[in-house]
């Protein structure tokens, strides 16, 4: 069970309110701290998903104030230990179970992760141009080991995560900057694909190049299990790095094929990787949208709540229905 340390920063006079919540949510390990300026601070060490609904509550009280601030760190190590802390809770409740809580970090801290990484930078772009030049000369060798490579260095997990995060909140705000940042990776890709394939010499029938250039049903179920596993690394506070492998596999490699076809002049061959592609970015996007819903993720106030539940419905409606239309094209083009 992961721990993180929550400091809440509070008013003097609102200090005993806090502590009434605390002590309602029946949690042991705090202690509060001498403030200044007549402010009192608070620490707690709780598990990750305990956080949310506590700090929840403290934002719709306290959220429109100037003095009031919260902070949640990691915990490497705590003494006494969690199963100390779950064990005391647990002689002190007597038989009542304990409140089910979302098997997931909370809302706060994912919306901090996500939203660093969805951040358009001069970093990601120049991620983006490395992972796609690796990627050409892996596919124009035919050389797997390489096309792995460019998948390690490609950052497009947080980007596609942040837009299937904005769908199930309905941020509007995030899902723009999500929009803007998977534009350009692809803009980018695709113009150096573009400009390698045009000087390049590239052979249609290499088994890399030629496998991403037709969709199997195959390819859509790995895009579907790519996109759920990068909503689970988000939501479970795992390590992201080698998630954000197996999205990159979904998207760079038929990103980077259509590229390097349409500059070397194939046309025909380059429309079946565009159409793994957009496939692939759908089924990724759907994926997430789906395991955030599963896991429980919702605005904090009930007509955000609303709102998003709105959004929500109309983008799995549109998404699933173009991929049903290209499945459909997939199917009778196969027939």
């Amino acid at each position: 069970m992961a721990l993180r340390l929550l400091e809440i920063v509070i008013p003097e006079d609102h200090a005993s309110e806090v502590l009434a919540i605390i002590e309602e949510a029946q949690l042991t390990n705090y202690w509060q701290t001498c403030g200044c300026e007549s402010r009192v601070i608070y620490k707690l060490i709780l598990s990750a998903e305990s956080t949310e609904k506590i700090m929840d509550e403290l934002e719709k009280r306290y959220g429109k104030s100037s003095e009031f601030h919260m902070a949640l760190l990691p915990v490497e190590a705590s003494f006494p230990s969690p199963k100390e802390i779950e064990d005391k809770k647990g002689e002190e409740n007597g038989a009542e179970p304990d409140e089910k809580v979302p098997l997931r970090v909370s809302r706060q801290e994912l919306y901090s992760e996500i939203f660093d990484s969805a951040k358009l930078t001069n970093t990601f772009l120049v991620m983006v141009a490395l992972s796609t030049i690796v990627a050409a000369i892996g596919l124009i060798k035919n050389n797997t080991a390489v096309i792995i490579g460019a998948m390690v260095i490609a950052p497009l997990l947080g980007p596609n995560v942040a837009l299937s995060f904005a769908t199930t909140l309905g941020d509007v705000e995030l899902g723009i900057n999500a929009l803007k940042t998977n534009a350009a990776a692809i803009l980018a890709a695709f113009g150096i694909s573009l400009l390698l394939g045009f000087f390049l010499t590239v052979d249609p029938a290499i088994h890399e190049i030629q496998a991403r250039t037709a969709v199997s049903y195959a390819d859509i179920i790995l895009a579907l299990a790519s996109g759920i596993a990068g909503a689970l690394s988000f939501t479970s506070g795992l390590p992201s790095a080698l998630i954000g492998v197996m999205v990159a596999v979904a998207l760079i490699p038929p990103l980077v094929v259509f590229g390097l076809l349409l500059g070397g002049g194939f046309v025909g061959p380059s429309l079946g990787a565009f159409l793994l592609l957009v496939i692939n970015m759908i089924c990724v996007n759907i994926a997430g949208v789906i395991t955030f819903l599963i896991k429980g993720l919702q605005p904090i106030y009930w007509w955000e709540a609303s709102k998003a539940k709105k959004a929500t419905r109309y983008a799995i409606f549109l998404w699933v229905s173009l991929l049903f239309i290209l499945i459909l094209l997939l199917y009778f083009s196969a027939n």
